[in-house]
């Protein structure tokens, strides 16, 4: 089950990382689509809708970085073996089932293995755990 546990947090990591990664591409889209905006359009109009494009990029940035940062967190905190990791990656997991389709696999996946009984033993808190970890 221990690979398993690592697998989860490596995808976590992965899957997030790739959110990231998206969230930044669209914010350099929406930022150049508000210089082309500036560019063409010489008029108080022009201004206004360059500023709301790169606000909305901005916005979207924000919002995929709140989504990818607890993933993150879990990801590392799995490898990691901490005991409250396992709490965190059940909660995101069960987030990221509505990211169809590698989020829902990955959602289900992270379920499945965090719901065991041998990974509650070894990502407990108690000196079993320890024990059972090494």
């Amino acid at each position: 089950m221990l690979s398993h546990i690592r697998a989860v947090g490596i995808l976590h990591i992965v899957f997030s990382s790739l959110t990231i990664l998206i969230g930044l591409g669209l914010l350099v889209m929406f930022g150049g689509l508000a210089a082309l905006v500036t560019v063409k359009e010489h008029s108080p109009d022009g201004v206004v809708g360059a500023a709301v494009l790169g606000g909305i990029g901005l916005l979207i940035l924000v919002i995929m970085l709140v989504v990818a940062v607890p993933g993150m967190v879990a990801g590392i905190a799995l490898l990691r073996m901490k005991p409250w990791s396992r709490v965190l990656t059940i909660v995101v997991s069960a987030l990221e089932l509505m990211s169809f389709p590698f989020g829902t696999a990955l959602g289900l996946y992270g379920l499945w293995v965090m719901l065991q009984p041998e990974t509650e033993r070894l990502l407990g808190a108690g000196p079993g755990a320890r024990a059972a970890r090494v």
